[in-house]
């Protein structure tokens, strides 16, 4: 079955997190990381690339943490995916990698159906927002 990283469900809860605190200002990676029982150091690599894709914003300092930068009903699922994993999610092997790294891509009676699922996954991915799993 199609399966999300690690990296992607911890940036998926931090950032609900996030969102979720968003009137009462800065979160701390630390708090996240101890509510959720996260490992601290995967969870500020997670942060930093959300970070790095314009998602939410550090601010450094003893009053330091994270806020985000847009509003929930601006940032859909798969941006924040992307921002983690990059852009090449697949099903499978030849959809992620091209037909070259498939060896039986030319008879393949499969490949047309994963592709459809491909589509519909990535629909629900791009349609849904951060605001709509706060």
């Amino acid at each position: 079955m199609v399966r999300l990283s690690k990296r992607v469900e911890y940036g998926l809860i931090a950032i609900r997190h996030i969102a979720a605190q968003r009137s009462d200002g800065i979160v701390t990676a630390k708090k996240i990381a101890d509510k959720y029982q996260i490992p601290y150091e995967l969870l500020a690599k997670v942060l930093q690339r959300l970070s790095r894709a314009g998602l939410i914003v550090s601010t450094q300092g003893m009053r330091g943490g994270y806020t985000l930068t847009k509003n929930p009903n601006e940032v859909s699922v798969s941006m924040i995916i992307n921002a983690i994993e990059g852009s090449n999610m697949a099903i499978a092997q030849c959809i992620a990698e091209g037909p070259e790294s498939c060896d039986v891509f030319q008879v393949c009676t499969i490949k047309s159906p994963l592709l459809k699922v491909q589509a519909n996954i990535e629909n629900a991915f791009n349609n849904m927002t951060l605001a709509q799993i706060v």
